[in-house]
């Protein structure tokens, strides 16, 4: 990959003044070429283009630009629209430069919300064993609405037939999971079964989850991994939860998509389901975007159990708060809140316990406490959780654990520090050569990455990274990416968001040419924000802004040459000079705060 953006490529192979020239009727004037503005009205040519400067400017309303914001702004296009569109035009290779065909992508968006839109009038409109069942369970009309919960009739083409009749291509069916195949034979993949349409963060339906209404097939049957489903990265209900997960600053994470509807509709809404598959890493960071605090509230039986144990080890893992509810008489959350109501499970979610104080539980279970041997055996499996503690944690637990065991306060410290000492002695030996400290050269050189265009750049690399709903607001600022190496790291985030409907860290990294990985991963490091990031990237906004109002000031002195000594220009001179001194004096405003 070359070290040039993909907007110096189509720069370098496209002539501005013949694009320009298909919308606006050009005369050579001089250097340049004159015509009448496209974007406003008037009857005197004011609008210049320069064929060397390959640049736009407009002495009517100030439009100026390259060729790619010509076509934004004639077209109302956004930026990547229009780099697509030349770089089809002018043979370009997108994937080169980071950037991919979102055709297919949106194609199959919109056949899961067709596919969605006929599973959910299958259930409403005539009479059938999936309406019974909603209703068997609780829910009523609104409900079902909110959720879009469907119904798959057990025919092997239902869905097949309607889909052909929007013109869907049976590939594109199998690609996106509606369809099975058998040789030749192609058929529904959901047959009589409650379907819950998946939506992402942005609303879009990735896949399906299925319960099943018989005795044939799984339980539970979701969509396979497509090009725009991917379980490890999503979480069930969070289009319609995360708001009222970031308000209360915690989510309840439930297994089942009947526990999340049957939570929400009993009033407890801020609510997630991981999609059939024990959490993931990609699962915890998704959930970091909105909150520090999880608690897990998973089904009481011993899958239940070892699912919680696993998750609490990944949340905090990823530097989230978790904590584990106990349901009590083996129940399941819909079981519990559909019998009890909101306020009982409320009373269980404010007595969730936390990461050592469940480990401890689930530990004790094991022994009997009234015995030397019980005693010694739940003290050997615990002393790796207590030398993992703040040494004010520890002290705690240890005091706590030794009225229990009747084991003495000093053993118990003992046992742990030699424990923390064994594993700081592995962990040592696995290590292998160290990195050295970097030396001062290298520290000027880290200094550099944290000064001017270059910090902008690395802010919004980590605000894109760790929190993509930036990424929206970043759209109209994506000029600043100017080194070829952050821009390849940006288009790379976006991509894999693009793909995924989230961030995958991992996935970033694992996609990026070596030396790109090193500064991403510098600027995933050095980068660190206060609480509010918010204010970040608005002091970034801010820095944007100016250096736009530098560009400005430089067009508005470049446009000046352009000008001839005719009546018309003299007045257009007079324009831009008052332009430039109200521009100057914005400058000097914002220097001063």
């Amino acid at each position: 990959m070359s070290g040039s953006t993909i907007a110096d490529e189509i720069k370098s192979r496209c002539n501005i003044v013949d694009i320009v020239g298909r919308y606006v009727q050009l005369k050579r004037s001089g250097g340049s070429y004159k015509g009448l503005c496209p974007f406003h009205s008037e009857k005197t040519p004011s609008f210049v283009v320069s064929d060397s400067r390959q640049f736009f400017y407009c002495f009517g309303c100030g439009a100026s630009g390259d060729v790619i914001s010509f076509l934004m702004k004639i077209e109302n296009i956004d930026f990547h629209t229009a780099v697509s569109k030349l770089s089809e035009e002018y043979g370009i290779d997108m994937d080169r430069f980071g950037y991919r065909n979102e055709g297919k992508k949106n194609e199959i968006y919109e056949m899961n919300r067709e596919a969605a839109v006929f599973f959910y009038r299958n259930l409403t409109e005539k009479p059938n064993p999936g309406y019974e069942y909603m209703k068997r369970r609780g829910l009523n009309p609104k409900t079902i609405a909110r959720f879009g919960i469907g119904f798959a009739e057990d025919s092997w083409h239902a869905l097949l037939d309607h889909l052909r009749q929007k013109k869907y291509p049976e590939k594109l069916m199998l690609e996106a999971g509606l369809l099975s195949a058998s040789g030749e034979k192609r058929y529904d993949r959901f047959r009589n079964r409650v379907m819950f349409p998946i939506f992402n963060t942005r609303g879009k339906v990735i896949g399906f989850g299925g319960r099943a209404l018989g005795d044939r097939g799984p339980k539970y049957l979701n969509s396979p991994e497509s090009g725009v489903f991917s379980k490890k990265n999503n979480l069930y209900g969070l289009n319609l939860t995360r708001k009222e997960i970031s308000s209360s600053n915690c989510a309840i994470l439930v297994e089942g998509y009947m526990d999340l509807v049957s939570l929400y509709r009993n009033g407890v809404m801020n609510t997630a389901a991981s999609l059939g598959t024990a959490l993931t890493e990609q699962q915890c960071a998704l959930l970091k975007r909105y909150t520090q605090n999880v608690v897990l509230a998973y089904d009481a039986d011993a899958a239940g159990r070892k699912a919680a144990l696993r998750g609490i080890e990944l949340l905090r893992k990823a530097g989230i708060n978790a904590r584990v509810l106990h349901i009590s008489d083996g129940k399941d959350p819909d079981e519990f809140i559909t019998r009890n109501g909101k306020e009982a499970f409320l009373k269980l979610v404010d007595q969730a316990l936390p990461y050592a104080d469940y480990l401890i539980s689930v530990a004790r279970e094991k022994y009997d406490l009234a015995t030397p041997a019980g005693g010694i055996g739940f003290l050997k499996e615990i002393r790796g959780l207590l030398s993992s503690l703040s040494p004010v944690e520890a002290d705690v637990y240890i005091r706590k654990i030794a009225a229990e065991t009747r084991i003495s306060e000093s053993a118990i410290r003992r046992e742990v520090n030699e424990t923390a000492a064994s594993e700081k002695r592995t962990a040592d030996a696995g290590a292998g050569v160290r990195r050295p400290v970097p030396a001062s050269g290298d520290q000027m050189t880290e200094k550099r990455h944290m000064e001017g265009d270059e910090m902008i750049q690395m802010h919004f690399i980590k605000l894109a990274a760790v929190n993509p709903d930036y990424l929206e607001a970043m759209r109209e600022y994506e000029s600043v990416f100017e080194d070829p190496a952050y821009a390849r790291i940006y288009a790379m985030i976006k991509n894999v968001y693009l793909e995924d409907s989230e961030v995958d860290i991992n996935k970033v990294s694992d996609n990026l040419l070596p030396e790109d990985n090193a500064l991403f991963q510098r600027s995933l490091q050095r980068v660190v924000f206060p609480e509010n990031s918010d204010r970040v990237f608005q002091e970034c906004i801010e820095k944007i802004r100016y250096e736009r109002m530098e560009k400005r000031q430089n067009e508005i002195l470049e446009a000046l040459t352009l000008l001839t000594e005719e009546e018309s220009d003299r007045d257009r001179a007079d324009a831009l000079t008052k332009e430039l001194i109200e521009l100057q004096r914005t400058m000097q405003n914002i220097k001063l705060r």
